[in-house]
């Protein structure tokens, strides 16, 4: 395994870059990914300014971040990448059960949040379900929310239930409004609402807990 390849492998791998400044953690799940099937660690990377180098030249697929490293975060990362390499599938690896850094990694485009402690062949799992559209949380991180609210979309209306999956997909609100024919403004009056009947105050909340609906249902 080497640190940037070229597209010798099969072209139907799932490209897939690592970024974590702790070099032995970092081989350790080159390993595991490199020997997954479908799947290529194509680049690894320790800093922020070293990730947003080697994305620009290989351009993976997925990319794994570390949320700290020397010069910055993976949130950076993930910011930056956003508006450069808008394609590349952000999931954050790490050691920080938070709930306000995974509202954040979401509204900065991760797809999954997923803890260090995880087994490797999930890592591996939850690489391939990003690639293929899911968005997903560790599934501590899905338990504990979960206990918060039993059933929060209990009193949603049909419109608030049909937003509410649309928030989980990524769309904003003026590609909700859209897809619903709605005005972006119906579309703020039934998050405001349904913010309100869950028990939440930001958008991202309502992303993070519609992925851990889902990551739940996939594990399922």
């Amino acid at each position: 395994m080497c640190n940037e390849k070229g597209d010798i492998h099969s072209m139907t791998n799932i490209r897939v870059m690592i970024v974590d400044d702790h070099e032995i953690v970092r081989r350790g799940i080159a390993e595991i990914v490199d020997r997954a099937d479908g799947l290529e660690v194509v680049a690894e990377a320790g800093t922020v300014a070293d990730a947003l180098r080697r994305a620009d030249l290989v351009r993976p697929d997925v990319i794994l971040v570390d949320l700290q490293l020397p010069d910055g975060t993976g949130i950076d990362i993930m910011e930056k990448l956003g508006q450069s390499l808008p394609e590349v599938l952000p999931i954050v690896l790490t050691s920080f059960d938070d709930d306000g850094a995974l509202a954040e990694s979401l509204e900065k485009g991760a797809r999954a949040y997923v803890l260090k402690t995880v087994r490797g062949a999930e890592i591996t799992d939850v690489i391939k379900a990003v690639a293929a559209g899911r968005v997903l949380l560790d599934e501590r991180t899905v338990t504990r929310r979960r206990a918060d609210h039993d059933d929060p979309t209990a009193d949603l209306t049909p419109s608030e239930r049909k937003v509410l999956d649309l928030i989980g997909d990524g769309l904003s609100n003026r590609e909700i409004g859209e897809k619903l024919g709605v005005a972006e403004k119906t579309v703020k009056n039934h998050i405001t609402s349904l913010l309100s009947k869950m028990g939440l105050q930001r958008r991202t909340q309502v992303a993070a807990w519609v992925a851990g609906q889902r990551a739940a249902a996939w594990r399922n």
